[in-house]
């Protein structure tokens, strides 16, 4: 039962990704192994939107160790629960609670000798910068722990990259590098502050090659002269290439600009979606604190808000006009949807 109500979630999240990204590119998925143990570690830049992405892209039923704070109401905590997701604390959530890690860290463990899969953000925080931030140590200690339990399991890392044309924007563009696993077993030597670094070192590394990595020195006026060469940021190899090379060698095509048709279908997108394009601009846009969830909440308004609008139109086309016009109606809205985010 719990794996139909996963399939049902994963279905209905991705096809609210396919009305609301205008491409998701998927590169190497098959770098993430079907029946063995594995850990997805990936750059953070885009809140919840981010766990999505490899929930629904990975081709596995993850488990996602996440921040504890979300956690706090009953029916929330149920949910995500129900979702395979795992609190996980910080200092941040005092350090009283930090033992509930324990806990947590064993749980993860049994998970991975069973042969389940876990996504870890080892980055610790989310942001928007275009740099993989230095790594938190939980995630080691996950690897270090589980293979001194089990010396004999197979256990998996896999590095992901999730870029992004511009996190904020809607529609945006998708990519997702899946790396090439890494045994973890070659990374246990005894010295557990050796292996540490070395494992945070290796993930850093790897994940640095996925996504584009901008060096927080001079971080803004490097990113100022990739977008004055119109850097393709769906494309990490190219884009952290070219910063290597000192700009001497971005050759990137020209971005299409805004046309007046896609402008149009825009415009008719918020007319037909007229009550859920208000709450959102006016009521939910202007609460959010953090930039990082914008995309966030956008897509949770899409997927929620957005349907049940479209669903009460058609009910009241139907009692008023019949059938016909209302599934006529549907279609409308439908092909609108769709031209306004895929052109």
């Amino acid at each position: 039962m719990r794996r139909i109500w996963l399939f049902f979630v994963r279905s209905y999240l991705s096809l609210g990704m396919f009305f609301y990204f205008r491409s998701i590119e998927i590169h190497d998925v098959q770098n993430v192994p079907k029946n063995k143990p594995v850990l997805l570690l990936s750059n953070h830049q885009n809140a919840l939107l981010d766990a999505l992405l490899i929930a629904t892209k990975c081709g596995r039923f993850s488990y996602f160790l996440t921040r504890a704070g979300v956690f706090k109401k009953p029916l929330v905590a149920k949910i995500f629960g129900s979702l395979q997701m795992l609190p996980v604390y910080r200092i941040r959530d005092g350090w009283g609670n930090l033992t509930n890690n324990n806990a947590i860290f064993e749980r993860c463990s049994e998970l991975l000798n069973s042969g389940e899969c876990i996504v870890i953000f080892p980055e610790g925080n989310h942001h928007l910068n275009r740099t993989v931030r230095p790594l938190s140590k939980g995630f080691t200690r996950i690897v270090l722990d589980t293979l001194e339990k089990y010396p004999e399991l197979d256990l998996l890392l896999v590095p992901v990259g999730l870029n992004f044309t511009k996190a904020k924007a809607f529609p945006d563009n998708t990519s997702i590098y899946f790396g090439k696993p890494i045994e973890a077993k070659y990374y246990v030597s005894g010295n557990k502050s050796e292996d540490v670094l070395n494992l945070k070192a290796k993930i850093q590394s790897e994940i640095s090659q996925l996504t584009t990595h901008i060096p927080r020195a001079y971080y803004q006026e490097t990113l100022n002269k990739l977008e004055s060469f119109n850097a393709d940021f769906l494309n990490p190899k190219k884009v952290n290439a070219c910063i290597e090379s000192d700009f001497t060698t971005c050759d990137f095509s020209k971005v299409k600009k805004k046309t007046f048709v896609r402008k149009v279908f825009k415009g008719l997108l918020a007319m037909f979606f007229i009550v859920p394009f208000l709450l959102w601009k006016y009521m939910v846009k202007p609460k959010i604190k953090e930039i990082e969830f914008l995309s966030t909440f956008r897509f949770a308004l899409a997927i929620t808000i957005a349907p049940i609008w479209l669903i009460a139109c058609c009910g009241v086309f139907v009692m008023v006009f019949g059938w016909k016009v209302a599934l006529s109606y549907l279609f409308i809205s439908l092909c609108i949807t769709l031209l306004a985010v895929k052109i």
